[in-house]
């Protein structure tokens, strides 16, 4: 699984890197098969000022389907990857899923399916 990660505006420490390497790996490593590469851009979006601003964009994308794009914005940047890569891994999970009942209801019928 390729793994593209950016930060803006902010340094990217190690731990943060390996914090999202860890919970993509967790998270999507049962689908594997299905993804080309993912990117992943950390941004704080108020700078010095402070807020619930941190924000943690996913781009998902995946092999003959459309790409799963994710974006949540916190003001603890773990949380908001947390919550960004479960929310990727759902929709990852529901839409290969989709595409295998598609697959198997059209082979069934005697058609031809391309993917």
């Amino acid at each position: 699984m390729q793994i593209d990660i950016q930060a803006r505006s902010f340094p990217l420490t190690e731990a943060l890197r390996r914090h999202i390497r860890r919970r993509l790996g967790f998270v999507l490593s049962a689908r594997d098969e299905y993804i080309q590469r993912i990117v992943v851009r950390l941004s704080d979006i108020n700078g010095p000022r402070g807020g619930a601003d941190k924000c943690c964009h996913i781009q998902v994308v995946l092999n003959h389907l459309p790409d799963v794009v994710i974006k949540d914005t916190e003001a603890d940047l773990y949380a908001a990857i947390d919550r960004a890569v479960d929310r990727a891994g759902r929709t990852v999970g529901r839409r290969v899923e989709r595409q295998r009942l598609k697959m198997r209801s059209g082979v069934a019928h005697g058609q031809i399916v391309r993917i």
